[in-house]
């Protein structure tokens, strides 16, 4: 357990430096409010009623409404001047016959652990409530907020209960139990030994809550046949810095958005992105012919009218070498009138 206090405990001139630990937890099973459709949790988000925007925590502060609707803001130095004690002392306001302690009065309850120089003042005041069994009223400062409380014994350790106010107790105001009710003596000793039949000792341990357990099996039912929702969180920005995103999923769109600005578009297929790597090797290849052609003493001169022997073939006519040849000799047999067709038709191949 981890103390939430420290302090210490002073009755008469003796100081028994104590820590203040929760002694109790109420166990239940945590539901959160979910979308039914995809298993979603519902947010709240803290916005202003007025004028409808989303307000940071430190722009919150606290209000008391009046009863004919106007507000009074409290900020924190309003309650920095308030008469609040400060100080880490249990004090003893007396001591008290436990039986007058009425239960409904009862609050949350702690223990006190003792410091290791304090065992004995300790173990003396446990030893005086159990001899006179009595409780010590005390006022105690928890959470910035002046509490009464009483001291009693359970075992070895001492317990600090906390008590409400008087003013906090409600009054149980049925008119129907001022009625004269006549309950005749046959009824009173049924009822009696109905109480008898059922008397016994108290054992918390027997008793357990069904309902917890029930919901708890229930839940672990469906966690074993796989009847659960995998929730992808969203990624969003909360109060005091925004939450962790999937790894994964913050991986992948890495990758979509990287390959959307290398292709321009998702949908293209992989052969698009290697067009470039084919011209390259074309014009490696020309460049090769140009050498061979100059190593064999038949420099290539640049394109004339007329000359279409010489034209270099266009890309993807390597397969017909030869052929512009014949062509050109054919040509030169017809007469003038034929020769400028002839040379259209070699521009519309060379380009």
């Amino acid at each position: 357990m981890r103390a939430i206090w420290k302090g210490a405990v002073a009755f008469g001139l003796v100081n028994v430096p104590v820590k203040l630990y929760a002694a109790t937890g109420e166990r239940s099973v945590p539901l959160h409010q979910v979308h039914e459709a995809d298993g979603g949790r519902i947010r709240y988000r803290k916005v202003c009623s007025i004028d409808g925007e989303e307000i940071p925590y430190d722009q919150i502060a606290k209000g008391y409404e009046t009863d004919d609707g106007r507000m009074v803001v409290l900020t924190d130095e309003d309650f920095d001047d308030l008469p609040i004690s400060t100080e880490r002392e249990i004090a003893v306001e007396e001591f008290v016959p436990a039986e007058q302690v009425d239960p409904i009065m009862l609050g949350k309850t702690y223990y006190l652990e003792p410091e290791r120089t304090a065992a004995k003042p300790y173990a003396l005041l446990r030893e005086a409530l159990k001899t006179t069994e009595r409780m010590a009223v005390v006022k105690v400062a928890l959470r910035q907020r002046e509490t009464m409380a009483v001291l009693r014994v359970r075992d070895d350790v001492i317990c600090l209960q906390t008590l409400l106010w008087p003013d906090e107790i409600r009054a149980a105001d049925f008119p129907i139990l001022e009625a004269d009710v006549q309950v005749r003596p046959q009824e009173l000793q049924m009822a009696s030994s109905l109480v008898e039949s059922l008397a016994g000792d108290f054992d918390p341990s027997q008793y357990s809550d069904a309902y917890r357990e029930a919901l708890e099996a229930l839940i672990e039912a469906k966690v074993t046949t796989g009847s659960t929702v995998s929730v992808r969180q969203p990624e969003r920005e909360e109060e005091g810095g925004g939450e962790v995103v999937d790894l994964l999923s913050a991986l992948q769109r890495s990758v979509e958005r990287a390959r959307e600005r290398r292709t321009g578009t998702d949908d293209a297929p992989p052969a698009a992105q290697e067009k470039p790597a084919p011209r390259r090797s074309s014009r490696r290849k020309a460049t090769a012919d140009d050498d061979g052609a100059e190593s064999e003493g038949e420099k290539a001169s640049p394109p004339r009218k007329g000359r279409t022997a010489q034209t270099k073939p266009a890309k993807g006519a390597a397969s017909t070498k030869g052929a512009a040849p014949k062509r050109a000799a054919k040509s030169s047999a017809k007469d003038d009138g034929a020769d400028q067709p002839a040379k259209k038709t070699t521009r519309r191949r060379a380009s």
